[in-house]
């Protein structure tokens, strides 16, 4: 009989905000921002931004990720927030998979706080528990950072797992555990379970994930279609995909994409996770060698439905600021300013970098372009990713990319 495989579900707890707190701390100061209600967030004299992270005395005052700065403010006067850093953010990200790749060949990085990992016996440790334990224990130790593992046969209920009781904790979902430990949650708690579908179940007397567990799949797929289908079987605990690699590089396209943990609703908001992506994409472009004559972008809104566009590049290019320019015009050209749960960027029609063909008027831009990437890119391999960031993005909420 075939063992089954284990997941991970590895969740950063308050990623910005606990991000910034550490590095705060390295650089001297002696406040704690965890430890006082305070918020990642836009510029609250400018009153616009939303809260990107938040800390468990924030939580405490009902400020939630997501809702505008401004209302926070209303919530907690005294409360403290700070503009985010991409790089810093990408940094620590970054030191993290890093970390992990010691325990496991097979991680998906889910978005930039978040992955999945296959469980492997570590050393010393008995139980996929124990060595859990472990490594939450080194990551809090060595990067500053706590994070909760959750535990499970498939990723779902890792996830769900992982999303129990906060923070620097490990919790188990395991099948057999379904129905004491997820069935008794209020149903909008459920993966995949946004605010307008919980809305629409609640009427139908649906309230808890158990409750949807019950329900006739027929009556879910009248009200909800296909998404119907997907949540009572999540309900059920029943999710059959493995690691996704692809977002590894390959010679079809180089992407990635993120799941965001709340509704985007402006396009301000939406650019900060297009530069993290385009960041992202474009420095694996080039550590490939290749250069992209295609970029799509993807939006999945939070009712589920999922658009995208592609366009084709001029001239093929790997540089951060062509693929963000071509990946921000089709957002505008497909953003219906529904609140979105998910972007991605994506290359493809791929080339070698030795072949590059540049039209006379963009050779100066273009090398300059190129030259500032490549500097970037050997600074921050040698260095950390913090090591040095453009003036473009220095003080900039949220997004990073001077606009022109």
């Amino acid at each position: 009989m075939a063992v089954s495989k284990i997941y991970f579900h590895i969740d950063v707890n308050s990623a910005y905000l606990s991000w910034t707190a550490v590095d705060r701390l390295k650089r001297g100061e002696t406040l704690d921002i965890r430890t006082i209600p305070a918020i990642i967030g836009g510029d609250i004299s400018k009153r616009r931004g939303v809260v990107l992270a938040k800390s468990i005395p924030a939580k405490k005052y009902g400020i939630v990720t997501g809702e505008p700065v401004v209302d926070a403010f209303k919530k907690c006067p005294s409360l403290k927030s700070y503009a985010p850093d991409h790089q810093l953010y990408s940094r620590y990200s970054h030191r993290l998979i890093e970390l992990l790749s010691g325990y496991s060949p097979e991680i998906s990085q889910y978005s930039i706080d978040e992955c999945f990992m296959e469980y492997v016996p570590v050393p010393g440790t008995h139980s996929p528990v124990e060595a859990a334990t472990l490594i939450k224990n080194r990551i809090r130790d060595e990067l500053g950072f706590t994070v909760n593992v959750g535990i499970s046969t498939n990723k779902l209920l890792a996830k769900m797992a992982s999303d129990f009781k906060k923070p620097d904790l490990v919790h188990t979902l395991f099948p057999e555990e379904i129905q004491k430990k997820m069935w008794p949650l209020p149903v909008r708690e459920l993966f995949m379970v946004g605010r307008s579908s919980a809305a629409r179940l609640e009427l139908l007397g649906i309230k808890t994930i158990g409750d949807l567990a019950r329900t006739d799949p027929a009556i879910l797929t009248s009200h909800l279609k296909s998404h119907g289908q997907v949540i009572w079987e999540y309900a059920n605990g029943i999710e059959n995909s493995g690691i996704d690699t692809r977002s590894r590089p390959d010679a079809k396209g180089i992407g990635n994409s993120t799941t965001i943990s709340f509704d985007v609703t402006d396009r301000e908001t939406a650019c900060h996770f297009l530069m993290e992506l385009a960041e992202s994409v474009s420095r694996r472009l080039r550590k490939a060698h290749m250069l992209a004559g295609m970029v799509s972008v993807e939006i999945k809104y939070s009712t589920f439905e999922a658009v995208s566009h592609q366009m084709q590049l001029l001239t093929p290019d790997n540089t951060t600021q062509a693929i963000y320019k071509t990946a921000c015009r089709l957002f505008d050209e497909l953003w219906n300013k529904k609140a979105i749960r998910l972007l991605g960027i994506r290359t493809s029609k791929l080339t070698s970098d030795s072949i590059r063909q540049l039209d006379i008027f963009d050779i100066q831009e273009n090398e300059k372009q190129k030259k500032l990437d490549s500097a970037l890119d050997t600074i921050r391999k040698k260095f950390g990713d913090q090591s040095v960031v453009r003036a473009s993005q220095l003080g900039k909420e949220p997004t990073y990319i001077k606009k022109e």
